[in-house]
């Protein structure tokens, strides 16, 4: 095999783009071969702009077509785990968009599917290919920050208009959308906090509801989050504010990371702080500190980047930047998240998987018919599920 042929299930924002990227020849060694999606206008789209590439109705008939090595999954979050694993029932290779799915026992099954199939397995974690965050979890995993202490990150640069929430059916849906910020504008962050950090133990939340919004889900989120060491993180993110803020602060007993405004500041100490404050017999001392800006080679690629390495990996055997089986991980955090604003209580991780589907299962059953942008009625709790023909 010299090229990958790609197929694309779900042709919206983020499958259009995946799409012309590759047909432009953004990627090397991936071709276009098909595209699916259940809207007739989104079909429509792909004829006029996508020139000569199959067009599929369902992503049944796209996978079924033999006209395909892979598949890029940009649906919305709950179909991601099962057209994925019918893709890899089929033998073909995998990419899915974030977040991994909706409900962490349905990413598991996903995992499960892809490790028996022995294809490739990614996800679209374009972030990871920033050089400034993979310096950061360098510096962390090396043990140059010292014994992590605390990571706070404030994600407020979300900003959404009422517009944007009513542009589809699907969104701000129990139904559609299975959650707000945490589920569609945070999962970057959300995995960008545990491949640097790592997972915590245990997660507390509040989310707030159509805090900003005429929605159902949550649009502010603050999270706090535990160690087993005793470090803490803490994560703020909503889509009601602007100006917003985009900063990403990581703390040890031997540095500190900033990350705000697309540059990476360290301070760096020339005595552990532990040590100083055990060992100083003065009660203001301080140890000397080193300013610095880290050298971070590279340049971020993004989601071409993604789809570049995704192509090596399935061609020449290449590592992944973002393997499909971590995206278990963010959602995990998001989950913990819901599920503590919904108990009341902190979240000991591995959290109870079936107290969390139970109470999503009350919500999605009294979530609101939608109006799309086609300025039509759906009800998205049975027409739109069954055309993707994947509950």
């Amino acid at each position: 095999m010299n090229e990958v042929r790609i197929g694309v299930i779900g042709v919206g924002n983020m499958g259009s783009a995946h799409s012309k990227n590759i047909l432009d020849g953004k990627v090397p060694g991936m071709r276009l071969a098909a595209v699916a999606d259940i809207a007739p206008q989104k079909l429509e789209w792909a004829e006029k702009n996508l020139p000569g590439v199959p067009r599929f109705s369902t992503a049944d008939e796209l996978i079924e077509s033999g006209l395909c090595d892979a598949i890029i999954v940009a649906t919305p979050h709950y179909f991601h785990p099962t057209i994925a694993i019918k893709g890899f029932e089929a033998g073909l290779h995998v990419l899915t968009e974030k977040p991994a799915g909706v409900y962490t026992s349905a990413v598991r099954k996903m995992n499960e599917a892809a490790k028996k199939s022995g294809k490739v397995f990614g996800i679209m974690y374009n972030q990871r290919t920033n050089p400034q965050f993979a310096k950061m979890r360098e510096i962390v995993r090396s043990g140059e920050l010292g014994e992590p202490k605390r990571l706070v990150w404030i994600i407020t640069n979300w900003y959404r208009t009422q517009a944007y929430y009513d542009s589809g059916s699907w969104r701000a849906t129990w139904a559609g959308e299975g959650g707000g910020v945490l589920l569609n504008q945070a999962p970057h962050q959300l995995d960008l906090w545990q491949w640097i950090f790592g997972m915590p133990k245990r997660v507390w939340a509040k989310c707030k509801y159509a805090q900003w919004h005429n929605v159902e889900i949550e649009d502010d989120v603050t999270a706090y989050a535990e160690y087993e060491n005793g470090a803490s993180a803490t994560f703020i993110t909503t889509t009601g504010e602007y100006p917003g803020t985009n900063r990403l602060e990581i703390c040890g007993d031997r540095a500190k990371l900033v990350w705000e405004g697309g540059k990476l500041k360290m301070w760096k100490l020339d005595q552990p702080e532990r040590e100083v404050c055990f060992t100083s017999t003065q009660g203001f001392a301080t140890p000397p500190v080193e300013e610095l800006e880290p050298d971070c080679p590279g340049t971020e690629t993004a989601h071409v980047g993604i789809l570049t390495n995704f192509a090596d990996a399935i061609l020449n055997g290449a590592e992944l930047l973002a393997p499909g089986y971590d995206g278990i991980n963010g959602l995990t955090l998001s989950n913990a998240m819901h599920l503590s604003d919904w108990t009341g209580k902190m979240i000991e991780l591995p959290l109870d998987e079936e107290l969390f589907e139970k109470l999503l299962a009350e919500r999605r059953a009294t979530s609101k018919l939608k109006t799309g942008s086609d300025g039509a009625p759906e009800d998205i709790r049975g027409t739109y599920n069954d055309r993707w023909n994947v509950r």
